[in-house]
């Protein structure tokens, strides 16, 4: 049973043990997720069971989309409202037009410099635990893009607004960089992720939902059709990489694909002219198993396996 699950991840727990639920659940051999939801957040949290761990970085690198509430007038040191309010703004004078402008200025490629506050590694040894204890971490920014980011509505000191945005971005940051425009301070007050790549939180599923799907058997009957959508908010390896092209290699290759192998592009059937710009490839069987993913090499005319799935 190799899955991905589209988890609505509830508030107040952190996405290790939202996993860990899901893991159970299911009682697979291995499981996690694809990019981490702070405890105070809801929304999407794919994770990945059992052999689809392997194809967990295809996911991570989907952009994000949220929806935020960010408070004025409060800076906190974890940048959220979990933390220690460390500055105060008395007044607060603001307007709905100052807020779109300084919304839209942080739109494109902007650097932003990760908080202190979270799960990203330094000598091996998360940077919350470095906070936590005081020592602060010199820390580089790094380039990250944002696509869209839209008001939405405010009731001061609250704003509410929507953002799609790349890999990497902390949406708490953003906040306290846009308070800081502002000259009010910010702190993200309430977070929803809506979106990863194509997973939609209205397609998603809370924890209760996944233990009822379990306890009826509706996965287990069609867990050998790989590319059956098993359900809302549960895919096979095949369809959870919907917009990832696919190509079907001959008979006589399956062994090479599964021992890793590069295939040749005359030796693979259904091969589409517009799979040149793709990133990433689908290898599959004649019969549609899902055997690896690949790369088109065309200057070698040669398709080189990333990530074998299939078994010998």
């Amino acid at each position: 049973m190799d899955l991905i699950i589209n988890l609505n991840k509830p508030k107040g727990i952190t996405s290790h043990d939202a996993t860990a639920k899901v893991k159970k659940i299911f009682k697979a051999k291995k499981a996690g997720h694809t990019g981490t939801l702070d405890p105070i957040a809801t929304g999407v949290l794919l994770i990945c069971i059992n052999k689809a761990t392997r194809l967990s970085s295809y996911f991570s690198s989907l952009d994000k989309e949220y929806k935020a509430v960010m408070k004025l007038g409060e800076v906190t040191d974890t940048q959220d409202a979990d933390g220690t309010v460390l500055e105060k703004s008395d007044g607060i004078e603001v307007d709905e037009t100052m807020i779109r402008n300084i919304l839209k200025s942080f739109e494109g490629e902007i650097l932003q410099k990760p908080p202190m506050f979270s799960a990203l590694k330094y000598k091996g040894k998360p940077l919350y635990k470095y906070a936590k204890k005081g020592v602060n971490i010199p820390l580089e920014p790094r380039k990250i893009y944002i696509h869209h980011i839209e008001f939405l509505n405010m009731t001061v000191p609250f704003i509410c607004f929507r953002t799609v945005c790349s890999k990497g971005t902390y949406i708490r940051t953003l906040c306290h960089e846009i308070g800081r425009k502002l000259g009010t301070g910010a702190h993200l007050f309430e977070l929803e992720r809506t979106a990863v790549g194509p997973f939609k939180v209205s397609d998603s599923l809370s924890i209760e939902d996944l233990v009822d799907i379990a306890h009826q058997g509706g996965i287990y009957p069609v867990r050998k059709k790989a590319s059956l959508e098993l359900s809302n908010g549960v895919y096979s390896m095949d369809n959870a990489l919907s917009w990832m092209p696919g190509i079907k290699i001959k008979e006589p290759l399956l062994n090479a694909v599964k021992n890793g192998a590069p295939v040749r592009v005359k030796d693979c059937q259904d091969f589409p002219h517009d799979i040149k710009n793709a990133e990433n490839i689908k290898i599959k069987s004649p019969d549609g198993e899902l055997l690896a993913i690949g790369r088109l090499q065309s200057d070698k005319n040669i398709v080189k396996m990333d990530v074998v799935l299939a078994s010998q």
